[in-house]
């Protein structure tokens, strides 16, 4: 009989044999475990019960085991997403969710000053946003940190500071800098972006914004009705600081990280040109290409949860 419960777990019970033994049912079991990469646990358990209670004995048995095994078989590697600008960590949560139903750790940040947080613009910085990946991450180590859009700077500046932490940077349409340089420097590069259309900066507020009617366009075209009239309806103006803040990187700390960059072909907010230009100059040679906007963890979840899932291993 065999029950699968996991993807990753499978439980079989062969070789029943029973005996009589003092007007009692011995019912032996013999309860085979298999989990991943070739695991095996084998345990022969004798019940001295009536058999109706033999089917409830053994599914508590498997539900005990199989809990052990699954704890012990999910991936050592936690995987961090830190959202970009004009986003937030709940714009995650249909890729959080396909990961976590295939085993992953996932800790999706949000950052200060977005969602539902309301810290004074005046107080956000860079390093501010990097302290508060730090802190989503803690002690954890392999982590696979996952940067989208803007919050590629921020992963980039977060590896410098921790890199014995980090195994892996991957970056989702998502600037990956250089020693020194900023969001505001690296965009003036593309040639590609419609944010020049929809641009609307409020430099005595500190913040920038995108026109109402421009939003979809330039952030998520190909998104759903329902999540694009919700994107609409909650947008925030960004905070302009850390977007203008230089990050200082180094070969020894961020330089000897793993990278990945995953491109976005129709994307409007960060040109494929320049997508491909910075992969190249960070010398990145695995790369995966997705024919969505600017945002594929609304209009292709599941699509992006799979790359994502396939390098936490």
């Amino acid at each position: 009989m065999d029950i699968e419960q996991q993807p990753q777990i499978k439980y079989t019970i062969n070789n029943a044999q029973q005996t009589n033994w003092e007007n009692n049912k011995r019912i032996s079991f013999h309860l085979e475990l298999k989990a991943n990469r070739n695991n095996t646990i084998n345990i022969t358990i004798n019940f001295l019960k009536m058999r109706k209670s033999i089917t409830t004995a053994a599914v508590i048995l498997m539900t005990t085991f199989g809990a052990q095994i699954q704890a012990s078989t999910v991936s050592p590697n936690t995987i961090v997403i830190v959202h970009g600008a004009w986003s937030s960590a709940a714009d995650f949560k249909y890729v959080e969710a396909e990961l976590k139903k295939s085993g992953n750790e996932v800790i999706t940040v949000n950052l200060p000053g977005h969602g539902s947080d309301n810290t004074p613009v005046g107080s956000l910085t860079m390093q501010g946003y990097v302290d508060a990946v730090k802190t989503a991450i803690g002690k954890r180590k392999n982590i696979i940190l996952v940067g989208h859009s803007f919050g590629g700077m921020v992963i980039s500046e977060t590896a410098e500071q921790i890199p014995g932490q980090i195994k892996k940077l991957i970056y989702l349409c998502a600037y990956l800098p250089n020693n020194g340089e900023s969001l505001f420097s690296i965009s003036a590069a593309d040639k590609e972006t419609h944010i020049g259309q929809y641009i609307q900066p409020d430099e005595k507020s500190g913040v920038v914004g995108i026109a109402k009617e421009g939003i979809l366009d330039f952030f998520a075209a190909d998104a759903p009705k329902k999540i694009a009239d919700v994107l609409v309806a909650n947008f925030k103006p960004e905070p302009m600081g850390p977007m203008a803040t230089p990050v200082a990187l180094t070969d020894a700390n961020f330089g000897k990280i793993d990278k990945v960059y995953i491109f976005t072909e129709n994307d409007h907010a960060i040109g494929l040109t320049l997508q491909k230009s910075m992969a190249k100059k960070a010398n990145i040679t695995k790369t995966y290409s997705l024919p969505t906007s600017h945002t594929p963890f609304f209009s292709q979840p599941a699509a992006l949860a799979s790359i994502l899932h396939k390098e936490a291993k």
